[in-house]
């Protein structure tokens, strides 16, 4: 059940310059995949365009079967006096809420979970959203830097509890980090400015899961072709 973008090309309103030049690329599923590249290049841009957030572009955007896609970004809000725990519950679907518990402890959200959202820490924020994300009923979760704010031993630990309990899913990862998409992602899609072709080079990743060793060669191989590619 592939998403794929066919020769999308946008300006930014008011702007000379366009931001996507005949850009295509696909994104498969299942899977967590990356979307990374330099600041500046459009990936926020794009993934709120395969979430339908974002029109007025020309191309062509297919979603060969009918998709859920929901976007997740850092700093997502809910309003500041909500209880945290009570808001996950009331948001989640009743044949997800048994999953509830597993994610707030492997989260590290258990001991602010009858907190109000506005007193936790920018970290704590970002994986509450995540949480409320993961509980719903999605095809496509879309992560625009979801755990920023997160320590990096958390990530980790989110990262591979995500991989575990969604084998079925499909994820679009975007990270400024090009060791944390080269050690779990799938598939690296590296977005680049619009002037070179093609504007999108997709790589391998090492898509690492919990338990499996790690060849460091591989990653900083992996690595090294992604830096090559931005």
């Amino acid at each position: 059940m592939p998403v794929e973008c066919k020769n999308i090309n946008y300006k930014y309103p008011g702007s000379q310059f366009p931001v996507f030049s005949n850009l295509s690329c696909r994104v498969g599923m299942p899977g967590f995949h990356a979307l990374f590249g330099q600041s500046g290049v459009g990936k926020s841009t794009l993934a709120r365009m395969i979430a339908g957030q974002l029109n007025g572009f020309a191309g062509e955007i297919k979603r060969h079967e009918p998709v859920k896609i929901f976007y997740s970004y850092n700093l997502e809000r809910l309003p500041g006096w909500s209880d945290v725990g009570e808001h996950i519950v009331k948001v989640t679907p009743e044949a997800n809420k048994h999953r509830i518990d597993e994610i707030i402890e492997s989260f590290g959200l258990s001991a602010c979970a009858g907190s109000g959202f506005s007193r936790l820490s920018l970290g704590q924020r970002n994986r509450v959203n995540l949480a409320r994300y993961l509980l719903q009923d999605f095809d496509l979760l879309i992560m625009d830097e979801s755990l920023a704010n997160v320590d990096e031993a958390t990530r980790e630990q989110i990262i591979y509890k995500i991989k575990d309990m969604f084998p079925q899913k499909s994820f679009l990862y975007i990270s400024h980090s090009v060791a944390e998409v080269s050690k779990f992602c799938r598939n690296i899609l590296v977005l680049r400015d619009y002037s070179k072709a093609p504007q999108i080079a997709a790589i391998d990743g090492r898509d690492n899961l919990k338990g499996k060793d790690i060849v460091k060669k591989e990653l900083e191989e992996t690595m090294l072709e992604i830096v090559n590619a931005s």
